[in-house]
């Protein structure tokens, strides 16, 4: 059985609260035993010597596109795996957007078949809540739950009538699934391409207003209260819409949400001077939305952080404004850019480090994200005050659409940890 000792690591782990110098013993794909020194323990095998470097469960992130099966030449499962492996990411979970559709069995199939041949980060994935996410017809939710579906969602889109919405949410309730929504509201999301308010009026763009996301999300409310189905809302960004979610946890709905990076460390100035990079759906908001954000994310109102990985190539993105794809790169700047929310006091770096793995983990209910004795020995060990700057040159991910090229960062990935496999060792 192959062993590996981390000696002397700041150990991490949000779920039972640890945060202390000590060892961490691997054996074979499970951590054996956390805390203390387990040097006598270890006997043979690889020791690395952490030197109080952070040793924390590998990330888990609940929301990436991976472009494979259909759009390969865009990102695939073992660039995707690789780009996750520099960021930290052990875990990660894809949206059903791909073609074809995550609306078959065969699909899910294909994925996890993939997976295991690229042998890097976990895949699983998410199946579309109706069929060819068309808005209409369901999917057969309780077989591709069966074989291995995550949770249900359109994706990139909402689900817009709210019948079908209803339909989806009670369907899911039978089964007790999961169902994440894309919170726009889309006859206003269709009106614009930017956040409305002074960047939208200056740079002559068609505009969406913020109530789009409100919109949405308390609408679908309404329909969690009859149904009682599990809902979650993916990449929160309006002071608004973090209120909603507030309210309803304050009700005691079965409700979840997460955000992404570009929602707490961007705002709409990042458009600059029609930065296609710096289109997403949801747009980029204004500095008071941007600061509701972080609110909710210290409060724990947004329960998790994903990257939102949606990879473009060039020809999608460096076009006229209104006509470049939504969407930018995230799984290899997670984890930096989430720790600007450590270094700049919102977030003790337990509490970030929950909603980058236990959180997520929780809401998907997958048995990672935690360091105990007999949990998958999927971890990062990383430098959280290494200062260094972004680089999309530098990027594994086969696209490079990021508005955050040459930003300065603190904390850097030196080791991911998969099933006690090394996927990824820093350079020096």
């Amino acid at each position: 059985m192959n062993r590996l000792l981390f000696r002397q690591a700041r150990l991490l782990d949000a779920e039972s609260g640890l945060d202390k110098c000590g060892d961490l013993l691997v054996e074979g794909d499970r951590v054996a035993a956390v805390g203390g020194d387990l040097a006598a323990a270890a006997r043979d095998g690889e020791t690395i010597d952490a030197g109080g470097l952070c040793l924390a469960p590998g990330l888990v992130d609940m929301r990436v596109q991976l472009r494979e099966p259909g759009a390969e030449h865009m990102e695939s499962i073992e660039t995707a795996g690789r780009a996750a492996a520099a960021g930290g990411v052990t875990t990660m979970v894809a949206l059903p957007n791909t073609d074809p559709p995550v609306d078959d069995v065969s699909v899910v199939e294909f994925l996890a078949r993939r997976a295991r041949e690229v042998k890097l980060s976990k895949v699983h994935t998410y199946a579309a809540a109706t069929k060819a996410l068309g808005g209409r017809d369901l999917t057969e939710m309780g077989l591709l739950s069966a074989n291995g579906a995550l949770g249900f969602t359109d994706g990139v889109q909402a689900v817009a009538d709210a019948l079908v919405m209803r339909r989806v949410l009670a369907y899911a309730r039978t089964f007790d699934l999961l169902v994440l929504q894309h919170p726009e509201e889309p006859s206003l999301a269709r009106a614009g391409e930017v956040t409305e308010g002074e960047t939208a009026t200056r740079l002559g763009l068609p505009a969406i207003t913020p109530m789009a996301e409100v919109i949405m999300i308390e609408r679908d409310l309404r329909l969690v209260e009859i149904t009682g189905g599990r809902y979650h809302v993916a990449h929160v960004s309006t002071a608004a819409g973090v209120d909603a979610v507030r309210r309803a946890k304050a009700q005691g709905l079965p409700v979840t949400c997460d955000t992404a990076p570009p929602y707490f460390a961007l705002n709409e100035t990042a458009i600059g001077d029609y930065r296609t990079f710096a289109k997403l759906s949801p747009p980029l908001r204004s500095e008071w939305d941007r600061r509701a954000v972080v609110e909710g994310l210290r409060d724990g109102t947004i329960d998790a952080i994903a990257s939102d990985h949606a990879p473009w190539d060039q020809d999608s993105k460096r076009l006229p404004f209104s006509s470049a794809a939504y969407g930018i790169v995230g799984l290899e700047t997670l984890l930096p850019l989430s720790l600007e929310l450590y270094h700049n006091g919102h977030l003790g770096l337990l509490e970030l480090i929950r909603r980058l793995t236990a959180n997520p983990a929780r809401i998907l209910r997958l048995p990672v994200g935690r360091l105990a004795p007999g949990a998958p020995a999927d971890l990062v060990l990383f430098d959280p005050d290494l200062s260094w700057r972004i680089s999309t040159d530098d990027f594994r991910s086969k696209s490079k659409n990021a508005p955050f090229d040459g930003r300065p960062v603190q904390g850097r990935v030196r080791r991911t940890i998969v099933d006690g496999r090394t996927i990824f060792r820093a350079d020096g």
